[in-house]
């Protein structure tokens, strides 16, 4: 992952917890939640830390000010986001901690979210022991999204959660699924139009359809009452809703050549293949394949003696 995209994730990220603060405490860490007290909360600016060592400066993720309820005493949550995976990442964790505390003199409450694709199992403290004595036990808590699976919280009501349905674990064969209910649940949390397209746009960005994907979907929303569709059209924004008409009214081979599958064939050239295959398989023209996928008519002639 190269440094604009770790950067993208972090500030996707980072947008979506200090707007959704709150939320993110009660869908993750509900025992925190019943304790913070979220009438005071002040989001602080930005700590830059340099690492003399390794000639670098890093950035602190998220810092809020807030209290315990019932306690006057103002405490520190700090949020830190990890979009790769790194094997000393708890020790920096442990850091920030010690430097964040050696500036407020508060007490902090350290977290860590992971939503690289991979399932590592991320330390969630960082010690210094000797035989004689253990000199340091720092501990923090962790939200690792790729051991979650979505469908422990496709039923809440949650922002945070939906938005992030597409960083938890999930099957391939389930992407269509998510989406549908992710859209179904959009509707009932009734958010203003800048926080609709905070959500959207992140889910959007971690859970992306193929073309074939895109059809199902479409299939599955012709089954569903028209009021509702009307409702979904509008929160749609991985494809045009002029796209999505066509599709509703005059069946999938129109949809298919007016626009379902813009801009979806820019993936991966295996992901080309495959869709194109199951075109063949379909009898769709070679126009219509080359339209959809991009391949060109020599590659498409070789799978279809690969398919005879």
């Amino acid at each position: 992952m190269g440094k604009q995209e770790r950067n993208d994730h972090d500030r996707w990220f980072k947008q979506l917890i200090t707007t959704f603060f709150e939320e993110f405490i009660l869908v993750f860490f509900p025992d925190v939640y019943e304790h913070l007290d979220f009438r005071h909360l002040t989001f602080l600016s930005q700590e830059v830390f340099t690492d003399i060592t390794k000639g670098d400066k890093r950035a602190v993720d998220l810092l809020v000010e807030t209290k315990l309820k019932g306690d006057d005493a103002l405490i520190i949550v700090h949020i830190e986001h990890q979009a790769q995976y790194q094997d000393i990442f708890h020790e920096r964790m442990f850091i920030y901690f010690s430097r964040l505390y050696e500036k407020y003199r508060r007490p902090i409450v350290p977290i860590a979210i992971f939503s690289y694709d991979i399932i590592k199992d991320e330390p969630e403290n960082f010690t210094i022991t000797f035989p004689f004595k253990n000199v340091l036990s720092f501990n923090f808590f962790t939200v690792e999204l790729k051991k979650r699976n979505w469908r422990d919280y496709i039923t809440q009501p949650n922002p945070v959660a939906l938005a992030l349905l597409g960083k938890m674990g999930y099957d391939q064969s389930e992407k269509v699924k998510i989406k549908i209910e992710f859209l179904r649940m959009l509707l009932k949390l009734e958010l203003d139009p800048a926080r609709l397209e905070l959500v959207t746009g992140i889910f959007e960005k971690y859970l992306m359809l193929n073309p074939i994907e895109e059809h199902e979907l479409h299939e599955h929303l012709r089954q569903i009452p028209r009021d509702e569709v009307n409702y979904i059209m509008d929160l749609m924004t991985s494809w045009e809703k002029k796209g999505l008409e066509k599709g509703l009214e005059k069946g999938l081979e129109k949809g298919l050549k007016k626009g379902l599958v813009k801009g979806r064939q820019e993936g991966k050239i295996e992901t080309s293949v495959m869709i194109a295959k199951k075109m063949l398989l379909k009898n769709y023209s070679n126009n219509e394949i080359r339209e959809c996928t991009g391949l060109p008519d020599t590659e498409i002639e070789k799978l279809k003696q690969e398919i005879d």
